[in-house]
């Protein structure tokens, strides 16, 4: 980010704001998280390994811990306090801002009050506050009802709100359009809104124009955020990647490359969103072809750049003619990518079992997941 304070100052002043890419899967992906409970434990187990994934996208650009026999180490306080402090260390290390983040709880799901889940979310706060975050992100929230909630406990800290959901064009799990999800966001008190995560980039633009139509429409002001996801999911339901068969583990295929993030960056900035980043697959070199997108607006290129020809310009010094060729932008403006796969279709069936808030399926337990609990799951697979 360019030098000038805080994030609303920034985004006041029209500066772009680049967000960071998905840790949790990327952390994964090199053995440091497990998939399923998707708990952040590394920022204390591992903390070289999460300082230098934050590096790499500087240089580019509670409850839920105790549920489904995911083994607890550290308390979700320590935790928090160990990410702020990596976080905090090397945003230093360039002009970036730290965030502390709250996202949907497994209480909500099993349908437990507001009250319940308001102190379970106020639990975080106090470290953020200690550790003096620039601001603070409700995400990941597939229920309207349950982000507002997260707002309100956020405002009471005195610290910029943002507010993003993991939702698509249809709205929120019982149907709340993108439009009416933002109004009731901002009326809560958030003062940026967006969408993150559960579907790809180009879907994730379309529902934050939505909400921006609907926050003008209301009279009401906001800025605008979109954290998507770094895969194809053109054959989605309202549920996101979730829902495909691939997920989490076969996703490789759906990446996308770092100039169909160029696509996503300019379409984004031409949408008036501002605050502009990646979620769940997102690596650091397609926080860089944002970043690179949006150079001329920014006024500087990242540094990760430096080892970077813009639009495969670094191609010209290559010993083959035919690569040479492909030194220009043109070429991988157009290139349609092919998988490698001859026995693969192009898109898969979402399993779609339409579980929400309130399914039996949803009630979290502390105990891991049984032998009998997984069998009837694996029948109801096959019956998909």
């Amino acid at each position: 980010c360019i030098p000038g304070g805080g994030i609303l100052e920034r985004l006041d002043a029209g500066e772009v704001v680049i967000g960071d890419g998905g840790f949790v899967f990327a952390l994964e992906k090199r053995g440091y998280v497990k998939a399923g409970p998707w708990t952040p434990e590394a920022a204390a187990e591992h903390p070289e390994a999460v300082r230098q994934l934050h590096r790499e996208f500087l240089r580019a650009g509670d409850d839920k811990l105790e549920n489904r026999g995911n083994k607890v180490t550290f308390t979700g306080a320590q935790i928090n306090e160990a990410a702020c402090d990596l976080a905090r260390e090397v945003a230093n290390e360039g002009d970036a801002m730290v965030a502390g983040g709250v996202c949907q709880t497994p209480s909500y799901l099993s349908c437990k009050s507001e009250t319940e889940v308001k102190g379970i979310l106020k639990k975080q706060l106090d470290v953020f506050i200690k550790k003096n975050v620039d601001f603070l992100i409700a995400e990941y929230f597939e229920h309207v009802e349950e982000a507002v909630w997260a707002v309100e406990v956020l405002k009471e800290t005195g610290k910029p709100v943002a507010a993003s959901m993991c939702i698509g064009p249809d709205g929120d799990m019982h149907g709340v359009s993108p439009g009416e999800c933002a109004v009731r966001l901002v009326k809560a008190g958030a003062q940026i809104v967006g969408v993150n995560c559960h579907f790809d980039p180009m879907t994730c633009v379309k529902t934050v124009k939505m909400m921006k139509e609907g926050v003008e429409k209301a009279g009401l002001k906001a800025h605008y955020m979109v954290q998507p996801l770094a895969y194809h999911t053109p054959d989605c339901n309202c549920q996101g990647f979730i829902d495909l068969p691939e997920f989490p583990f076969g996703l490789e295929p759906r990446i996308l490359s770092r100039w169909d993030m160029h696509k996503y960056a300019r379409e984004a900035f031409n949408a008036g969103i501002r605050f502009i980043g990646g979620c769940c697959g997102f690596e650091p070199y397609h926080i860089r072809a944002v970043a690179e997108e949006l150079g001329p607006e920014r006024g500087f290129l990242p540094a990760a750049s430096e080892k970077h020809g813009n639009w495969g310009a670094g191609l010209e010094m290559h010993t083959k003619p035919w690569v040479r060729a492909r030194a220009r932008r043109d070429y991988w403006e157009n290139l349609k990518p092919a998988s490698g796969r001859p026995q693969c279709p192009s898109m898969s069936a979402p399993d779609g079992w339409g579980v929400t808030k309130g399914h039996t399926d949803l009630m979290q337990q502390k105990e891991a997941t049984s032998q009998d609990q997984l069998k009837q799951l694996f029948d109801r697979s096959k019956s998909h």
